[in-house]
């Protein structure tokens, strides 16, 4: 089955690849300006997200596969591929099975490690919400509703992407959150031992967060001996969205671009 995507500019392929609960459109301001410096930018929904296909397989050697058909479907080789936190893994596993459709990775704010589950305030949050219609009539009562389990206001904003409208003009949400919920584990799967990628790797961390630390440096080393590391100052894990300037300027400078 196809995945889902939104393809905006021309020229030389640049797959962006969102994160867990999130979806392509979260990345459109930074598209577009990827777009303008002469990029044709796939925001990609992977499976179970988004506007992509719903499946009860849910691990990243799948996911992988999956954008290796979307590739092929669309005739991409020879492309940029970034991935922020899930989907920095999903491009990890990518690099390691089909290096020969790879010109540059880019990973955001996560390592090849293993990451214990750290996401249940937020599954519970909408499951509840999911099982609860009058929490569901407006996007402003989701967010009411969803501030008793959640207390960030901009990881709300993030979760509510996902609601849309059914024809009963209740809202729903376009995750497959039974299925993500089940196999949360596997979202922080590491990458196997000895594999190893040998093209040019742009890791990006946050310097406010706490998912690629000094000690990871080695790990990071073994599978991606032609990687380096850089910090972006003044942001957390949604290091895109909180520094963008930097962001953009140091994916820019990986690129050759600056």
């Amino acid at each position: 089955m196809s995945l889902h995507s939104s393809i905006t500019g021309e020229g030389k392929a640049f797959v962006i690849l969102h994160g867990f609960l999130g979806m392509g459109d979260n990345w459109k301001t930074m598209a577009n300006q990827f777009a303008d410096a002469g990029y044709e930018v796939h925001l990609v929904d992977q499976r179970n997200h988004g506007r992509s296909f719903h499946s009860e397989v849910f691990n990243y050697d799948v996911l992988a596969a999956d954008l290796k058909e979307y590739c092929d479907e669309h005739n991409l080789s020879d492309i940029i591929l970034m991935g922020h936190s899930m989907g920095g893994k999903t491009a990890m596993f990518f690099a390691m099975q089909f290096p020969e459709l790879l010109d540059k990775l880019i990973i955001a704010d996560i390592g090849p490690k293993y990451y214990a589950p750290h996401h249940q305030e937020i599954l519970d949050g909408l499951k509840a919400l999911s099982e609860n219609d009058s929490a569901r009539k407006s996007r402003g009562d989701a967010d009411e509703f969803l501030s008793s389990h959640i207390k960030d206001w901009g990881t709300r904003q993030f979760l509510l992407k996902n609601l849309y409208w059914q024809k009963d003009k209740t809202l729903a949400l376009r995750v497959n959150l039974p299925v993500l919920t089940r196999e949360v584990e596997a979202i922080g799967q590491a990458l196997p031992t000895q594999t190893i990628y040998e093209g040019d790797v742009l890791f990006l961390n946050g310097l406010k967060s706490n998912y690629i630390t000094p000690e990871d440096s080695a790990l990071i080393g073994a599978h991606f001996p032609n990687s380096q590391i850089t910090g972006i100052k003044d942001a957390g894990h949604w290091l895109h969205a909180e520094n963008p300037e930097d962001f953009y300027a140091e994916v820019m400078r990986f690129l050759g671009k600056d």
